[in-house]
């Protein structure tokens, strides 16, 4: 997700986990955020820890599963931001308490996970119901540990697209049909920054091109494989090709003074989305739910969704239940409903969260899905062209750690007028001195 991040599920998509001093809310959200209970008459509340907005409630999923199981009730903890949600579940592993039944995890971080705090998570791979055949390869081996366990189901991945402001578009003199709107910035990410070269000549008064700077980063290193690790698991962030080609994507973003210098899923960002103050956003599948939800309906008529300039994954998420849950058993059977085919692709249809089930994706629901906000773009065929190419990942333990630093490094430029090169030479002190604790 979410993610999606939900980004943000790059998203989607951080600070050293070692180095974070968690908020009074977070620590205070321990004995709210944990098990699940039992109750009077055999009643069980399952806890479901997300980030950010996965769609379960919106969709309608936890009430059809409470109708089909009388005895569940569901409750779900969100926490807004996966940079805070993280850290404080691993607090939790190793406070071995706090945990809800389900706790959700971002794809960033299920390779560290699967690595080191394999132990603490059941194997899903062995839970009722399940088949890895019926996932992704490559997403269900993202959660694999060494002697085969599978720490989590996996929920969405996130092919990408770019959503725009039609009005926006219009005003600044810009195709606004999606087809055209693509064939602006087919096949390269430069030409989409290109295309905000020309919305800039004309904006409309108060409005930027796109987001963020770090979108756009983020955006471009998804069509990678190779980013931050090479396939050895070595460390290559500072001589990677895609992460320079990015970094120098973000940087003349900034330097044309085409971005709105947010930060992605802050507060002053959905109000972003509330005003209208940025025409396009880098979007995975999943973030089109969380723009209905923070846009709103008086937005409904303006928003519409283009294929990205090239295939690329940016987010998805798994749903892993920690050994400690109070209530596994019943947790395992609701983690593998929740990510079940056909609860996948319902999820699709009203949230956009593209299936990571392989049957889910020949599902009527999915192929022919349109999106009402979004003029009735027709998402299913968008993103399933989009994840056919996408590359496959190479994922390294602390990617998360280092997309936040860079992300902050790319924000110093924005908001504070730092130099390209002093950024970067932060950033990477910054990411060596996290590394290295």
């Amino acid at each position: 997700m979410h993610g999606r991040t939900r980004m943000a599920r790059l998203t989607p998509r951080l600070s050293a986990v070692t180095a974070v001093v968690l908020s009074a809310t977070l620590l205070a959200g321990c004995a709210d955020d944990g098990g699940g209970s039992s109750g009077k008459d055999g009643e069980v509340t399952l806890s479901v820890g997300v980030f950010g907005v996965f769609g379960y409630k919106q969709a309608g999923l936890y009430d059809a599963y409470e109708k089909l199981n009388p005895h569940i009730k569901i409750k779900e903890n969100s926490t807004e931001r996966n940079e805070d949600y993280y850290p404080a579940l691993l607090n939790r592993l190793s406070a071995n308490s706090g945990l809800a039944d389900i706790q959700a995890v971002e794809v960033n971080n299920i390779n560290e996970l699967a690595t080191i705090q394999a132990a603490k998570f059941v194997d899903m791979s062995k839970a009722d119901g399940v088949d890895g055949k019926d996932y992704l390869p490559w997403k269900w081996d993202q959660a694999k540990t060494e002697d085969d366990k599978v720490i989590g189901l996996g929920t969405d991945i996130g092919p990408m697209g770019i959503c725009y402001r039609k009005d926006l578009f219009d005003k600044a003199g810009l195709p606004t049909d999606r087809e055209e709107v693509g064939k602006l910035w087919e096949g390269d990410w430069a030409k989409y920054v290109d295309t905000g070269e020309d919305y800039m000549e004309d904006a409309p008064k108060g409005s930027s091109f796109t987001d963020s700077a770090a979108g756009l980063y983020n955006g471009a290193l998804s069509s990678h494989a190779k980013k931050n690790y090479d396939e050895d698991g070595e460390l290559i962030y500072k001589d990677s090709k895609a992460v320079k080609e990015s970094w120098d994507l973000a940087m003349r973003a900034v330097d044309g003074k085409m971005t709105g210098k947010l930060k992605q899923f802050d507060t002053s960002w959905d109000q972003g989305y509330a005003n209208g103050t940025f025409a396009s956003v880098i979007c995975p599948s999943w973030m089109l739910g969380y723009i209905k939800e923070k846009a709103g309906p008086k937005n409904a008529d303006q928003w519409d969704v283009a294929p990205a300039p090239k295939p690329a994954n940016w987010g998805g998420s798994f749903l892993t239940v920690p050994e400690a849950s109070k209530n596994k058993d019943e947790a395992i059977k609701l983690a593998a409903w929740l990510t079940a085919p056909e609860q996948q692709a319902k999820l699709f249809e009203k949230q956009a969260s593209f299936p990571s089930s392989t049957k889910a994706l020949e599902l009527p629901a999915v192929k022919s899905a349109k999106h009402e906000y979004f003029d009735n773009a027709p998402i299913g065929e968008i993103f399933s062209d989009a994840a056919k190419d996408m590359p496959t990942a190479i994922l390294g333990p602390k990617d998360q750690i280092i997309g936040e630093q860079i992300s902050n490094g790319i924000l110093s430029v924005e908001q504070q007028g730092k130099s390209p090169d002093s950024a970067w030479s932060a950033t990477t002190k910054k990411i060596d001195d996290v590394l290295d604790e």
